[in-house]
């Protein structure tokens, strides 16, 4: 019997076939429990171009391999040798260009002994393959994955090429599929049919199409047995659901030979691959296990990355924008705008805003900063905004506000950290507002024109700390003034000390909400855009401004 054995390496995919009596490439010798060579035979010398003397009594990891990844490697096989188990795989040799070949170790008499190391030389492999290796896992993105894979298997290996994977792995974000009794639920993600356009192949084969397999489906068979299945013709499910669409049947009449190959990663199974060959062409065998194995093995470890990447993606998603807040109730009297950029790619971080309306048309604004970015700023935060939140609707001074916020911050069970806040309660009624703040950047005042003004308040100390003292201040707004809350991130950075930080907010304020037709929300807009220093920190900006009659 002729086995092939496929791998790839920095060479690309070679088949390496055993060699008989009459080929060259395939050489066997042994090593010692330290892994020093033992024998040498002629085969070898001639394998690598190097004489038994310049070999025996070396450590085979110090004359052989390529490199410190491969002395890894075949420290791993020796280990695993040496516990009484068989090792296979690709290594690279540095010996005459010998590049990455097979290799086998197996215990010459039991564990503790030395090794019997049988090596093949390699042989370049099919070109489609060497495609697959271009092409195959070249994002994160699980679609795109699978596209690819059916994109490579069509037309250098199968007229037909469709890619499954259990549904609940991608609705319940399970790890791993878990064999059913009678059935099992899977979803379609990509299909390739070589000589029909992609809307026809859809047409008949849609993806992200749900469907039941039974036991006798030969896709369920490859899942649960992890073995290759080979078939002649559709089970009578889908026979069925081919009937029903149109062109189905006769593009099913087509296939004469069916092979379907097991996904496996990491030692879970994420799904199927199936291929389908015309009668023009010779029907699948056992000489094709191997090269669609490759294929199989190395769409599952790009699908499985592809998975688990989509699911902590969805699930951080739908985590942060739960701590996302809710659509303010700003008073009529008021006009609110908010502007919000986290950093990298989260959906929120460490600032947090809110607006809370008050009895009488009054309304409290709120802005803090827990230290850092991510999700573990993001934890602190969405405990601060709900006790921030819920300390404003007993309507509170700000200076109490603070205080309750300190002394709740300071027994918080995490990390030490600093979180600054200001907290501002504006009444239109009496044009004015009431402001505290606990080691935050002072609120700027936009007059009508452009004219700025950063107030000067007790700054306080930052949150957590167990200051409990904070004080309040009175300001007045007179008509057609902005109150500018924010976060360090819009005038603090690496290259821009503060004061030109300010410097640069009060003249974008100035300059945004001077200009005709400027709204709050335009300038809101302006100013992040133009203030944020190369995403390095969370940027957020509330602006206020009393409506008068």
């Amino acid at each position: 019997m002729v086995v092939e054995l496929q791998i790839t390496g920095e060479v690309g995919p070679v088949v390496l076939r055993p060699a008989g009596p009459d080929l060259d490439g395939f050489a066997a010798f042994t090593v010692d429990c330290g892994g020093r060579v033992a024998s040498w035979p002629q085969s070898a010398a001639a394998l690598f171009g190097v004489p038994a003397g310049l070999v025996v009594g070396h450590d085979l990891r110090d004359v052989l391999l390529a490199g410190p990844d491969q002395r890894d490697r075949a420290s791993h096989a020796l280990a695993e040798v040496a516990a009484g188990r068989v090792w296979a795989g690709p290594l690279g040799m540095a010996l005459a260009g010998a590049g990455l070949v097979a290799v086998r170790c197996e215990p010459l008499a039991g564990p503790g002994s030395g090794a019997l190391v049988s090596v093949l030389r390699a042989q370049r492999g099919p070109g489609w393959l060497s495609d697959a290796v271009a092409r195959i896992g070249s994002s994160l993105d699980l679609k795109r994955t699978a596209d690819e894979v059916v994109g490579v298997a069509v037309p250098g290996f199968a007229d037909a090429a469709v890619i499954f994977v259990p549904e609940r792995m991608l609705a319940a974000g399970e790890l791993a599929w878990h064999q059913a009794r009678q059935a099992t639920v899977v979803r379609r993600l990509a299909a390739r049919l070589d000589t029909r356009p992609a809307a026809v192949t859809n047409g008949v084969l849609p993806a992200d199409e749900v469907l039941i397999l039974g036991e006798e489906s030969p896709r369920f068979r490859a899942m649960a047995d992890r073995r290759p299945v080979l078939f002649d013709g559709f089970d009578a499910g889908t026979a069925e659901l081919l009937a029903d669409r149109p062109g189905g049947r006769e593009l099913a009449e087509e296939y004469t030979s069916f092979l379907v190959v097991p996904l496996v990663a990491r030692d879970a199974v994420v799904g199927c691959l199936t291929f389908g060959r015309r009668a023009r062409r010779p029907g699948f065998g056992p000489a094709d296990l191997t090269a669609a194995g490759e294929l199989a093995s190395r769409a599952a470890v790009c699908l499985d990355n592809a998975l688990l990447y989509d699911r902590e993606r969805r699930t951080a998603q739908a985590l942060q924008r739960g701590l996302l807040p809710g659509r303010p109730k700003v008073p009529a009297a008021l006009q609110v705008a908010h502007r919000y950029l986290p950093v990298g790619d989260n959906v929120v971080g460490g600032d947090w805003h809110d607006i809370v309306s008050l009895p009488g048309g009054r309304a409290a604004l709120i802005v803090g900063d827990a230290m850092g970015h991510g999700p573990e700023a993001a934890a602190v935060m969405v405990q601060l905004r709900t006790a921030a939140h819920v300390l404003a609707d007993l309507d509170l001074p700000p200076s109490q506000v603070l205080g309750r916020l300190d002394t709740m911050a300071a027994g918080l069970a995490t990390v030490p950290f600093a979180a600054t806040c200001v907290y501002a309660i504006i009444d239109p009624s009496a044009s004015c507002c009431q402001i505290a703040q606990a080691g935050h950047h002072p609120p700027v005042l936009v007059l009508p024109g452009g004219a700025t003004q950063v107030l000067d308040l007790p700054p306080g100390l930052p949150l957590g700390l167990g200051a409990e003292c904070f004080e309040s201040s009175r300001v007045s707004l007179p008509p057609g003034a902005t109150l500018a809350l924010y976060t360090d991130g819009l005038v603090e950075s690496r290259t821009r000390p503060l004061d030109q930080g300010m410097a640069a907010l009060c003249g974008a304020l100035g300059s945004a909400l001077a200009a005709p037709r400027a709204t709050l929300g335009s300038t809101c807009a302006t100013v992040t855009q133009a203030l944020r220093q190369h995403g390095e920190d969370d940027v957020t900006l509330v602006l206020a401004r009393i409506r008068h009659p």
